[in-house]
């Protein structure tokens, strides 16, 4: 008699035993980019066993990690229960915030290690949450895993517990878990959106890179030109018209001469899991159909928000060596510029970053504004597990 695949699966699970972090850990090049760019904290400590012990050697921590096993442990074959016990509690963050306070050997973004970490516990849950348990998402029409059949749902909560407890590499496993089981359900669920450019000072956006390197800044009104983009609601549209309109601007603004560089930034957003990202095909237009330069031109595609088109369009501009005291110009349409410019905006800015990405200046004309980028962009946040 054949046994169906729950039973399978569940024999499976019944056999399998947990193998320490550091036995036979193959390495996963794709987990491995995806740790990097997520969890730079976590992934640090994983590589270096003197910082990881140094890490459960923290006031609590020895008892947190043991707490947090077994509540794992008492879910038994219950894979719903055994992804809430990867969820970790305030009071988990910070006892390991604590723990991770005096480390300067560790990557942290200009305000310490203990709110780096709380970020990316933080990040885990958010994953877990929306990939694992099904939780809405805060934009659930282009974040998610969207809808999907309980059966398939199911294969991929066994998969991240299996992935999470079979050794990786260079990976958090020996500290917990959970990091591995966040990044292996955004793998089964094909949303490693993450890395899917980088290193972004390669590729279509090196010739840019490297005339930025010889470039006179001081001759240019503007470090930049950044160009939002508006993705199109139709699937298999490159362009919205929007998008169209947004590259006309461009253009026209660009033969001033008074601009070294035009940041494109728009991802793959609309509609959900489409092949296009916006910075992509809008690049491609001003080439093709503009005439503008390849090495006049920064993509930025990872962005689905306009949040976010400016907070990354913020951390290249640190990448290019462009001087942060100069103004940038955002160009878009008027509707998006007047949205920009707003209080609504800046709350929103506080709300989904927890700072604001730079400074909005002066207005030009119903399409321009003055913009200077903050340092305080760089810091990398998982719980937007897409764009960090």
């Amino acid at each position: 008699m054949r046994r169906s695949m729950t039973s399978l699966l569940t024999a499976a699970a019944v056999a399998f035993t947990p193998v320490p972090a550091s036995a036979g850990a193959a390495r996963d090049t794709v987990m491995e980019a995806l740790s990097q760019r997520l969890f730079p904290l976590f992934d640090a400590a994983g590589r270096d066993p003197a910082t990881l012990d140094r890490i459960k050697a923290g006031q609590g921590v020895t008892t947190l990690l043991r707490v947090r096993q077994e509540r794992r442990a008492a879910c038994g074959q219950d894979l719903v229960c055994a992804a809430q016990a990867m969820i970790w509690t305030p009071t988990d963050v910070e006892t390991m915030g604590k723990a991770t306070a005096g480390l300067t050997s560790l990557p942290t973004a200009d305000d310490g290690a203990p709110a780096q970490i709380r970020r990316e516990m933080e990040g885990v849950n958010a994953i877990v949450r929306t990939y694992g348990l099904g939780q809405v998402p805060s934009y659930p029409q282009i974040d998610g895993a969207g809808m999907i059949d309980p059966q398939e749902r199911q294969a991929r909560l066994q998969a991240a517990d299996w992935l999470s407890r079979t050794p990786r590499d260079k990976s958090a496993q020996a500290l917990d878990p959970s990091i591995d089981y966040a990044l292996a359900l955004l793998d089964v669920s094909d949303r490693t959106d993450a890395i899917g450019y980088e290193p972004l000072t390669g590729g279509a956006n090196a010739p840019a890179m490297a005339r930025a390197k010889t470039l006179d800044w001081r001759r240019y009104r503007f470090s930049a030109m950044i160009l939002t983009g508006v993705g199109p609601e139709v699937d298999d549209m490159p362009l919205s018209p929007y998008g169209k309109y947004h590259l006309r601007l461009a253009a026209s603004r660009f033969a001033q001469g008074d601009i070294p560089f035009i940041i494109i930034t728009g991802g793959r957003a609309h509609p959900r899991a489409t092949r296009f990202a916006e910075a992509e095909e809008m690049r491609r237009a001003l080439i093709d159909r503009y005439g503008v330069p390849a090495d006049a031109i920064v993509i930025e595609p990872y962005a689905r928000h306009t949040t976010t088109n400016l907070r990354n369009a913020s951390r290249l501009l640190i990448a290019m060596g462009a001087p942060l005291d100069d103004d940038a110009l955002i160009l878009c349409n008027p509707q998006q510029s007047a949205m920009i410019e707003s209080v609504q905006f800046t709350k929103r800015n506080a709300d989904e970053l927890g700072y604001q990405p730079g400074q909005i200046g002066r207005r030009f004309s119903p399409t321009e504004l003055a913009f200077r980028p903050s340092l305080t962009s760089a810091r990398i946040d998982p719980r937007d597990p897409l764009d960090p």
